[in-house]
């Protein structure tokens, strides 16, 4: 039986996933776009703790993003710039190359909190330009096990013939 989505989501009723990687890393999120019935359209809510990142720079090669700043202040790094931010802000991340590479970095004393709203595509590039990492995935509907995705570098490129019988 299928879930019928919400009309209204409030934010408070959300069940948060606590995280943390390094000491650099941190955060408290939740994504419900699926729970109200957005199919092409990705939201999370986000909190971050001072002097932390929800997620290393990067760039998306399809999805564009876009960030509502609910309170808290911080820094957008954005390609080669910083951005001071503060409640009420929205940050553009479009899609494309290293030029429009994005972080949020809570920068304040209290908790940075925003909404992460992006365009859902089924097939994705993402780079990783401090530490030239790429991300290859995709999401494939009805498929088992439904999902494609790799980690890795470019340094580390195989001939297209690489492995194939008879090649």
């Amino acid at each position: 039986m299928a879930t019928v989505p919400k009309a209204v989501i409030n934010i408070a009723d959300l069940a948060l996933d606590h995280w943390k990687q390094g000491n650099f890393y941190e955060g408290a999120d939740a994504s419900f776009g699926g729970l109200l019935g957005l199919a092409g359209l990705g939201i999370s809510y986000n909190e971050v703790p001072s002097g932390k990142s929800s997620c290393p720079f990067h760039n998306h090669h399809v999805e564009d993003e876009l960030f509502y700043v609910i309170a808290g202040t911080g820094e957008y790094r954005f390609g080669d710039e910083r951005h001071a931010i503060k409640a009420g802000d929205v940050l553009g991340a479009p899609a494309g190359g290293p030029e429009t590479a994005h972080q949020i970095i809570n920068t304040g004393t209290a908790p940075l909190v925003y909404l992460g709203i992006s365009t859902m595509a089924k097939t994705e590039i993402v780079e990783y330009p401090d530490s030239g990492k790429f991300l290859a995935k995709t999401n494939r509907d009805g498929a088992k096990p439904g999902r494609f995705r790799h980690m890795g570098r470019a340094e580390s490129p195989l001939d297209y013939w690489d492995g194939e019988p008879g090649a």
